[in-house]
């Protein structure tokens, strides 16, 4: 089961709507959605909220430190409560998914994103949860960091939003250790899109 939700981003007014802070959004919406407040724990070198759900004590984190130091954040938590590297879930942005969609993975290759790189480093493995939360691709690689540093235009926006909104209908299951379960209602949420209008069979289709 999930005891330590992390969320990643960069601190400050500037980076708060850019896509590289779709960590924060979602830890933002599970704060909501727990109820509770996460406040700055200079100890922890971020933003931190306990509760308990079922007797079981759920931790929230955003680390204050800049993306490129997460694991700063991260590994001191998780030592100090003696929290595995299983029962850490981080959320990210995610270029390689297109915004609205969200994806469960487990361990594998840090795939050159800061924060994932230095949570590797720090805990000494990589063998932990990532929320994969898409924002796209600007095409070029070239333009990858000014492309998550930048906001996100309003319809990817919204399409980020509804990810998130969906994905934490995954948020018992997680809590449950029903990572099967997780997956499946992640991966499977997005909406159904609606089937193009069949076109009458007299209507010319050579200008189509």
């Amino acid at each position: 089961m999930i005891k330590l939700f992390v969320g990643l981003g960069n601190p400050g007014a500037e980076y708060e709507a850019t896509r590289h802070n779709a960590g924060f959004w979602w830890t933002d919406a599970l704060a909501r959605e727990l109820k509770v407040s996460p406040a700055l724990d200079k100890t922890y070198h971020g933003r931190v909220a306990r509760t308990s759900i079922a007797g079981q004590t759920v931790w929230l984190l955003e680390p204050m430190t800049f993306m490129n130091v997460s694991g700063k954040s991260v590994a001191a938590l998780a030592r100090f409560f003696k929290i595995a590297s299983e029962e850490i879930l981080v959320a990210h942005d995610e270029l390689d998914i297109v915004p609205g969609q969200a994806k469960l993975k487990f361990g594998g290759s840090h795939a050159g994103h800061n924060g994932l790189r230095d949570i590797h480093a720090q805990l000494g493995t990589g063998d932990y949860w990532r929320l994969r939360i898409g924002v796209g691709h600007p095409g070029v690689k070239s333009e990858v960091i000014d492309w998550v540093l930048k906001k996100p235009s309003q319809e990817h926006r919204v399409a980020i939003e509804d990810s998130i909104a969906r994905s934490l209908k995954a948020l018992p299951a997680l809590l449950a250790g029903e990572m099967e379960k997780a997956t499946m209602l992640i991966h499977t949420s997005a909406p159904p899109r609606p089937k193009p209008p069949r076109k009458p069979e007299t209507e010319n289709s050579e200008n189509d």
